[in-house]
Parts: structure tokens; C-alpha cells; sequence
């Protein structure tokens, strides 16, 4: 019950429609171009990664080479005896002091044009016969109080720093100290070699880096970043500690080759949005060509759909016209597909039932009112004969009775029968309360006890609050008449007639029974039969009358029952709708 309440078939045909176009346009054609998007864009995210990591590697491995540089020029100082000579000599005259830096220094000023990565080369020593200039510079307290002079003291390896934040940000440094030689070592030489920090900016600041590159000491200290809102430079900034927008890309940390540089890395951050900026600028057609491949199908889909249930409403509001005897036909521009047939052929069938109802079912009709005026005509006949021989007897019984009794009783008898006289004159009145039929019915028993005298008397029961109903004229009389003369004329037997009025559960109950002849089962069959065949009226057309009547304005919804035994009487009961107009 539950899928034949939820199928298919009881959905509308817009509705089936919708879901088609849904399901199959709408759905597939959205999640098509939303797969593609995300697709594209993880292959482009992915792509750009790509690029960026290499881009990484190529930072880091120009800082490398940088660093490289320095730290082997560093070297070819460190195992230079003739470097250390000049150094352990003390000088006697600022003349022999300058033939000896122009003999073993002045050749090492050509590393500065050789190598783009170094801005100077300078030395620090306490020798007091030097001249302090030209790169050479005094080991002073001063200068020993420095960060890289207590770096260089604690480790055995050259250092690399920046050695002035405050002036110069990214101005890097490598020192080493010139102790290899231990057997010349009665002064203390150190080297510096300063990297060019224009060089180091254009390593950082790649043009092919749309990101932010951090380079981080062993203690994840920035030491340089190319993000100009990071104030790294005079402050020791702690890489972790800094706040990234949700949608900031973290490349993979490259860890520096040189051992002298423990800990030290390049790490590389980035923005989604700047990664995605292509396919950002792609989106727009990406919209444009999905909003094509929706509107087309949906505009096509809409028109075929309005088509189709546009003419099938029209078909079925003629249809639903026919059920008011409405035959009009649909005017339609003569469409060849299926609802244009199905149209087509409605047309042909609304003619047909017109046709057919005017020329069958009208005739039908006429027959059947020629049929109606016939039967109208037999009862008007039958109600002009509401026996003769009755108003014959009761009047030869008033005219012997008035010669020999007084005045009263016979103009009770003229007044009882003036009533039946008026009733008869004014047949043509169908339909009267139960008052007015058992004042006639009264009438009609006070002749009959009249005539009989003695021998018949009649008892009355009457609801009281069935008497403002009405019923047909003279439905009950003709049984009246059927119990004193079949019923209490042929005994001998003083008769009794016993009639019951009451309402009953929305109907009038008429009941009347006497203790006259009765009539056996045979006669009493045949009597029933003769009821339900309708052809012709025969014998008994009294009741005849009475039934035909109560068929023709209660059709079956009336009882009517008939109950006799010979020798003990008959009972006649009649049913009827209760009704107040």
C-alpha cells in the first residue's frame, strides 16, 4: 500500500517533469562543472606546489652557493702561511708595514669583482705595528665584546651572522679564526668576509616566488625574510610565533648543507588565493560556460513541458465539460504528435456522443413520456372509477333508510357522503396530510357502518404526531373499501376493522386488518403477481392504483406488504418516507 501510494503514476505530469529535468539537466550538468572546478583546481594547486617547491630548492641553493663562496675563500686564508707571516711580523717602520700588505694582501682585493656574493673582506688583529686600514682592522676590547666575537671564541668552526642588525638588517657575516698553524700564533688573526646583501635581497626576493621565504637559524629565529610587515630585523622574531591567515600554504623546510650552519633552514609560505589566482580569473568563464549548458537544456525542457501540459489540461476541462452534457470541440492548429491525436480523436468522439444523444437518447425520451402520459391516462381512468357500485348501494341504502327513519341520521349520511364527493371532485390534488386521508377514511366507514349496521364495527389508532405528514390522495382508502366489502360483507360474523397510524423512525406506518374472509396462499401469490407486472391493470385495480402511485413518487423507497389466511382475515401494511411539504 505504501508504494502504490508514492508511485509514479500518482504524480503529476508536471511534477514527473520537473524531477526528470532535475535529476537529469540540473543535478548532472551542477555537479559536473562543481567535480570539474574542484578538479582543475586541485591539479592547479597541485602544479603550483610544484613550482613553488622547486622554487624553494633554487633559494636555498643560491644562499648555499653564496655561503660556499665565502666559507672556501675563508679557507684559502686559513692554511696560507704566507697570510699568517704577515700577520706574526711586527713591523718596525709604516713603510715596511705597506711593502708587506702590498706583498701579501693587495692580491686578495680581486675576490670582491671575481665573486657577485662578497661586498668586502676584511681582518681583525691585535699586532700593534699595524696600520689599521685597507681591511684591516683592530682586535679592541670593544670589538671582543661583540656577539660574534663570543660566538667565535665558544665554537672551533667558522660562524656565520649578521654582524650589524641594527644598521645594515641583512648584511651577513663569515668569520674564522686563522689558527691552523699553531707554531705562528703569537697574535691574534681573524678573517671576516661580508656577503653582499643585495645579493642575498634578490635570493629571497625571487620573481618567481609570489610568497613569503624565511631563512631560520638553529632556533627557528628568523634571520631574513623577504615579508617586508615582519619586523625581523631588530627584533628576534620566533618563526612559530607569527600569525598566518587561515589560508596561508606552508612549503616543505629546507635545511642548509653547511655543517657550520646547524639548524639553520629556508622555509616558504604562500596564500591559497595566490596560488589559485589563475583559475580565480578562469572562474568567471567557468560560471559563464556553466550557466550555457544549464539555460539551453532548461529553456528546451520548459518549452516541451508547457507544450505538453497546457494541451492536456485543455483535454481534460472538455472532458470534465462532457459531464455536464457539453460537447465542444477543441480548437487546436491540427498537431501530428501523440496529445494531437489524442485531441483529434476527442473531437470525433464528443460528435459522436452528440450525435448519439440527440438522435437516441432524445427519442428514448420522447418514447418514454408517451409512455409516462399513457400510464398518467390509465390512472386517471381508474381514479374516475372509484367503484360505482358502491356509491350505487350506499345511495339506494340512504334513499330505503330515510323512508323509514327520521331526518338526523340521514343528513349525517348526506354530509359523509357530500365529503367523498368533494374529494372526488378535486383528484387532481396529489398529495394531502394523514388528517385530511382518515377524515375521508371516517367518512367513508361511518356510510359502511351505516349500511351494515351491527354487523361491523371499526377501532382507530393514531399517533398523534403523525397526522401533519402528508402521503399521496387516497393511498389508504382503497384498502378500507377491499376489508368492508371483500373482507366483512361476505361473513356472517359481526366484522371488525382495526386501522394503526403511527411515525415510526423516520417513516408513516399504515396498518389495516380485519377478521373477514381472507384469502388463501394461492389467490394470495397470484394477487403479489399480479402487482409487479405493470403491462395491465386486470383485477384488483384499487390496489392496483395505490401501488402503481406509490412507485411513481417513492420508486423503491416504500414497503408494501399484504398478509391473509382464509377464515381469519387479511393485513395490509404500508411504509412510507415521512415527509412534511
Amino acid at each position: 500500500m505504501l508504494f502504490k501510494k508514492y508511485s509514479l503514476n500518482n504524480v503529476k505530469l508536471r511534477n514527473k517533469l520537473l524531477l526528470l529535468y532535475i535529476f537529469c539537466v540540473f543535478l548532472p550538468i551542477l555537479l559536473t562543472n562543481i567535480i570539474f572546478y574542484n578538479v582543475t583546481a586541485n591539479n592547479i594547486k597541485a602544479q603550483k606546489m610544484d613550482d613553488i617547491e622547486l622554487v624553494v630548492d633554487q633559494i636555498t641553493n643560491e644562499f648555499n652557493n653564496a655561503v660556499d663562496q665565502a666559507i672556501g675563500i675563508s679557507s684559502g686564508f686559513y692554511t696560507n702561511t704566507r697570510i699568517y707571516d704577515f700577520f706574526e711580523t711586527e713591523y718596525e717602520t709604516a713603510i715596511d708595514y705597506i711593502e708587506a700588505y702590498d706583498f701579501y694582501l693587495r692580491e686578495y682585493s680581486r675576490f670582491s669583482p671575481l665573486y657577485y656574493s662578497i661586498q668586502s673582506i676584511s681582518f681583525y688583529t691585535d699586532n700593534p705595528s699595524f696600520i689599521y686600514a685597507g681591511g684591516i682592522r683592530p682586535l679592541t676590547e670593544h670589538t671582543k665584546e661583540e656577539k660574534w666575537y663570543r660566538l667565535l671564541t665558544e665554537a672551533n668552526h667558522p660562524i656565520i651572522i649578521r654582524t650589524n642588525p641594527a644598521t645594515d638588517s641583512g648584511l651577513f657575516s663569515v668569520i674564522r679564526e686563522l689558527d691552523y698553524h699553531k707554531n705562528k700564533y703569537n697574535h691574534k688573526k681573524i678573517v671576516r668576509i661580508d656577503l653582499n646583501p643585495l645579493t642575498i635581497k634578490q635570493i629571497f626576493n625571487n620573481a618567481a616566488f609570489t610568497g613569503e621565504v624565511y631563512l631560520l637559524n638553529g632556533e627557528r629565529n628568523i634571520e631574513f625574510s623577504s615579508n617586508e610587515e615582519v619586523n625581523w630585523r631588530t627584533e628576534q622574531l620566533h618563526f612559530d610565533a607569527l600569525e598566518f591567515p587561515e589560508d596561508t600554504i606552508f612549503t616543505k623546510e629546507r635545511m642548509l648543507s653547511q655543517n657550520y650552519l646547524e639548524g639553520w633552514r629556508v622555509a616558504g609560505t604562500i596564500s591559497e588565493n595566490e596560488i589559485l589566482e589563475e583559475l580565480y580569473k578562469s572562474r568567471e568563464f567557468i560560471v559563464i560556460l556553466a550557466s550555457i549548458n544549464l539555460l539551453f537544456p532548461t529553456l528546451l525542457i520548459v518549452l516541451i513541458s508547457k507544450s505538453i501540459h497546457s494541451r492536456l489540461l485543455r483535454v481534460l476541462k472538455h472532458m470534465k465539460r462532457m459531464k455536464k452534457q457539453k460537447f465542444d470541440i477543441i480548437n487546436f492548429p491540427g498537431d501530428k504528435d501523440e496529445i494531437g491525436e489524442l485531441t483529434n480523436e476527442f473531437n470525433k468522439m464528443s460528435q459522436t456522443i452528440n450525435r448519439l444523444i440527440n438522435e437516441v437518447y432524445a427519442s428514448n425520451i420522447e418514447k418514454k413520456d408517451l409512455q409516462l402520459r399513457e400510464k398518467q391516462a390509465q390512472l386517471s381512468a381508474l381514479q374516475s372509477q372509484i367503484n360505482p357500485h358502491f356509491l350505487f348501494n350506499a345511495l339506494e341504502t340512504i334513499r330505503m333508510r330515510s323512508m323509514i327513519k327520521g331526518e338526523k341520521e340521514t343528513a349525517k349520511i348526506i354530509q359523509n357522503m357530500a365529503k367523498i364527493f368533494r374529494n372526488s371532485l378535486t383528484w387532481g390534488k396529489d398529495w394531502v396530510t394523514v388528517r385530511d386521508e382518515l377524515c375521508l377514511i371516517i367518512c367513508f366507514l361511518e356510510i359502511q357502518k351505516y349500511r351494515f349496521g351491527d354487523k361491523m364495527e371499526y377501532e382507530l389508532d393514531i399517533d398523534e404526531e403523525a397526522y401533519d405528514y402528508i402521503i399521496p390522495n387516497m393511498v389508504f382508502l382503497p384498502f378500507v373499501e377491499n376489508a368492508s366489502i371483500h373482507g366483512i360483507e361476505s361473513v356472517k360474523e359481526k366484522g371488525i376493522i382495526q386501522i394503526r397510524v403511527e411515525k415510526n423512525d423516520g417513516e408513516i406506518v399504515y396498518e389495516i386488518s380485519d377478521n373477514g374472509a381472507g384469502m388463501d396462499e394461492e389467490k394470495l401469490a397470484s394477487l403479489i403477481d399480479t402487482l409487479k407486472n405493470e403491462e395491465s391493470m386486470g383485477e384488483n385495480v384499487g390496489i392496483k392504483n395505490v401501488y402503481y402511485r406509490l412507485k411513481l413518487h417513492y420508486k423503491n423507497h416504500f414497503d408494501f406488504s399484504i398478509n391473509s389466511r382464509p377464515g381469519q382475515g387479511t393485513t395490509v401494511q404500508i411504509k412510507l418516507p415521512a415527509e412534511k411539504k
